[in-house]
């Protein structure tokens, strides 16, 4: 790849306990990767969550570090466990207990990308599946872990915030019939993965820029929050998708017309999930 693994952007100056980071925008496509599938270049995108780390750039503005990042998620999916192989791509692997994630495509190394659309014809080596492991993946949990740790470090406590973004349909599915459909889903794993004061701070921040916002359904965290939740520790993580139908055209992969007015709007909302670990916020901390 041209660009390292991820990117991150600290602040001048931290002043809160929060880490925003974007697992799934990376946008750097191998040349030989995208030479071996069979979508073409807008159809490999589709699993992308496009313009993720766009939206959440003003974080370090309040002082909270921003990380995401550059490999795409078809080429490395950050938000697997290391382990999640799926014979059916790697050559080498056996076929362990039934795990849906793989089943369907979608482990650590995707075999298709959204509606269920292989990525390429054959398998992949287990040396090319350990290469992206090492070189993509634990770079940059290596480095979410380490912005945490500092958090903990500095502030008594860490929250990420794990930025994504879903297919609008994906909410239609889900939704009863005349109901109003979230703009924002939050997941905390039912209440595993972060405080009921953080989520609902969370929460907070999005219904008051006038989104609507559901719980754990149809998205309750994967492995990010999964893996680094752990409220007891005083480590919390809150997964965040975002409607792509409120900035994106998702047929082309580009910004519509209401992606400034919707930009403006998080940006107040970055702003109020940064506040909630703001050095001399002690409801949190006091929790």
């Amino acid at each position: 790849m041209s660009k390292p693994s991820f990117s991150l952007v600290s602040p001048v100056q931290r002043t809160t306990s929060v880490v925003f980071a974007s697992p799934h925008s990376g946008r750097d496509y191998p040349l030989a990767f995208l030479r071996d599938a069979v979508l073409n270049a807008r159809e490999i995108r589709s699993s992308e969550d496009a313009f993720v780390d766009q939206l959440f750039d003003a974080a370090p503005s309040q002082g909270a570090p921003l990380l995401f990042a550059n490999a795409p998620r078809a080429y490395v999916d950050l938000n697997r466990a290391p382990e999640e192989f799926d014979p059916a791509l790697i050559d080498g692997i056996r076929r362990a207990a039934h795990n849906p994630r793989i089943a369907s495509g979608l482990g650590v190394i995707p075999r298709v990308v959204s509606n269920g659309r292989a990525i390429m014809r054959g398998k992949i080596s287990l040396a090319e599946a350990h290469m992206r492991i090492t070189d993509y993946w634990r770079p940059y949990h290596d480095q979410l872990q380490a912005l945490l740790d500092q958090a903990h470090g500095t502030f008594g406590e860490a929250i990420l915030i794990d930025c994504h973004s879903m297919p609008h349909e994906a909410i239609e599915s889900v939704s009863p019939v005349g109901s109003a459909r979230p703009d924002v889903v939050l997941g905390d794993r039912f209440g595993a993965a972060a405080a009921g004061s953080v989520v609902e701070r969370v929460e907070a921040a999005f219904a008051s820029a006038g989104f609507k916002v559901a719980r754990n359904m149809p998205f309750a965290g994967a492995y990010i929050t999964q893996h680094y939740g752990r409220p007891s520790r005083r480590q919390h993580a809150v997964q965040v998708e975002i409607d792509r139908a409120l900035y994106m055209d998702e047929r082309t992969v580009r910004p519509n017309g209401n992606y400034k007015a919707f930009k403006t709007a998080l940006d107040g909302v970055v702003a109020e999930l940064a506040a909630i670990g703001a050095a001399g916020d002690v409801r949190v901390a006091a929790e």
